[in-house]
C-alpha cells in the first residue's frame, strides 16, 4: 500500500517590517483658516517572501506627527514576526495599544498598517481589495461635498452651481454661522439652486448645543433636508437620543466615532439614523467591515466618510447601495499626492473601480 501523498500547506507570510512618511499637502480649496492642509502618513509592510504592501493613515489637522510616531515606535516593532493576516493582527495591535486609548490616534495609526496588509493580502491574490472582498456594486453614487461654512453667499451658490453642472443629484452644505437667520439664507439660496427634486444635506459640525439644535431644525427642515449631520459633540450620546426622538430630519453621524463599541452604543440607544465611518479613523478596513455588519444587521444606513480613493472602493463591496462623499478638489488626485492615476473613476456623478492590484495607488515620494 503506498503512502498518502503529501499535501502542500501554504504558509502564511510573517512580517519582517514597516516604514512611515509623512506628507503634507496644501489642499487647493482650504477648509478655513484652521485647515489650510491635510496630512498623509504614507506605510509601507514587507513579509519574508519578498512581498510588499502599501497604505496609508490621514488627519486633516491634528496629530500628524504623533501618528507617525505610533507606527514607527509601537506599532512597528510589535508586529514584526507575525503573520500578516489583517484581521488576527488588528485585534492583536488594538489589545496592545489600548492603554493609549480605545480609539482616536491609537486607531487612526493602525489604520496605516491594515491598509498595507489588506493591499498585500490583495496584491498576493492578483486581485484589488475591492474583488478580494467582494464586489457587490457596478456603481455607487457620488455627492458634492464642499467644507464651506466661511465662503461668502456668493462663493456657496457658485460651488452649487458647480455641482448641478457637474449632474450631482445629491449635495451636502456646512451650517453653523453665529447667527441661525444667515444660515437659513445659505440653505435658502442653495436649495434654489438645486430645485426640488435634488437631496441636499446639511452638517453642522459639532458646533451647536441641542437647544440651538431645535431652534435650527424648526427653520431648516422646511427646505427639504435628507439628514442633518452632527449638530452636536459626537460624544454626547444623551442628547442624541434625545435629538433623533424628536427630529424631523434624519440624523447621521459617525465621522468622530472611533471604535465598534461606540457605534453599537449609538445605534442601541436609536440615536442615529445614518452612520459614517471614516475608514482610516476606525482603524481600517477590519474593523470598518465590522461596523458595516453592525449597520446591517440593525438596519442602519451607511455612508463613508471622506477618503473617496478609498470610500469609492469599499462602497462597491456594501450589500446596500450608499453615497460616496467628494469634497470638491479635495482627493488625493486632485491634490496630486498619487503617483499614478486613481484607483477610482468619477463620471455622471458615479464611482467605478479602475481594477488594479491591491488598494490600486501609491503616494508621491515628495510632495
Amino acid at each position: 500500500m503506498s503512502a498518502p501523498a503529501a499535501v502542500a500547506v501554504r504558509t502564511v507570510p510573517r512580517i519582517t517590517g514597516l516604514t512611515t512618511r509623512l506628507l503634507t499637502v496644501p489642499l487647493r480649496r482650504h477648509w478655513g483658516a484652521e485647515a489650510p492642509e491635510n496630512h498623509v502618513i504614507a506605510t509601507e509592510i514587507h513579509t519574508d517572501d519578498g512581498g510588499a504592501g502599501l497604505g496609508f493613515s490621514w488627519t486633516p489637522t491634528i496629530g500628524p506627527q504623533a501618528v507617525k510616531a505610533l507606527l514607527d515606535y509601537d506599532i512597528a516593532p510589535f508586529v514584526t514576526g507575525l503573520p500578516a493576516n489583517p484581521e488576527t493582527v488588528w485585534d492583536a495591535v488594538w489589545k496592545r495599544l489600548h492603554e493609549a486609548g480605545g480609539g482616536g490616534l491609537t486607531t487612526i495609526a493602525m489604520a496605516g498598517l491594515d491598509l498595507a496588509l489588506w493591499d498585500l493580502q490583495a496584491r498576493n491574490a492578483g486581485t484589488s481589495v475591492t474583488g478580494l472582498i467582494g464586489q457587490r456594486q457596478e456603481s455607487a453614487e457620488v455627492y458634492g461635498s464642499g467644507v464651506n461654512l466661511h465662503y461668502t453667499l456668493d462663493e456657496l451658490v457658485a460651488q452649487t452651481e458647480r455641482w448641478v453642472a457637474a449632474g450631482h443629484q445629491a449635495v451636502k452644505i456646512k451650517v453653523g454661522k453665529p447667527d441661525l437667520r444667515e444660515d437659513a439664507e445659505r440653505v435658502a439660496a442653495v436649495r434654489s439652486v438645486l430645485g426640488p427634486d435634488r437631496r441636499l444635506m446639511i452638517d453642522a459640525n459639532q458646533r451647536w448645543d441641542l437647544p440651538t439644535t431645535f431652534r435650527a431644525l424648526e427653520v431648516l427642515s422646511e427646505y427639504g433636508l435628507d439628514w442633518l449631520e452632527e449638530p452636536l459633540r459626537a460624544d454626547d450620546l444623551w442628547a442624541y437620543r434625545r435629538l433623533r426622538k424628536h427630529s424631523p430630519v434624519p440624523i447621521a453621524l459617525g465621522e468622530n466615532l472611533h471604535t465598534i463599541y461606540r457605534f453599537r452604543d449609538f445605534i442601541e440607544a436609536e440615536a442615529v439614523d445614518i452612520i459614517q465611518p471614516n475608514i482610516i479613523r476606525v482603524g481600517g478596513i477590519t474593523p470598518f467591515r465590522r461596523i458595516v455588519e453592525l449597520a446591517r444587521t440593525n438596519s442602519i444606513k451607511v455612508m463613508p466618510h471622506l477618503l473617496p480613493e478609498l470610500s469609492g472602493q469599499l462602497a462597491l463591496t456594501l450589500a446596500e447601495p450608499t453615497l460616496v462623499e467628494d469634497v470638491e478638489e479635495a482627493s488625493f488626485e486632485q491634490l496630486g499626492i498619487l503617483d499614478g492615476p486613481s484607483p477610482v473613476r468619477f463620471s455622471n456623478s458615479r464611482v467605478t473601480l479602475a481594477d488594479r492590484p491591491g488598494l490600486g495607488f501609491r503616494f508621491r515620494d515628495a510632495v
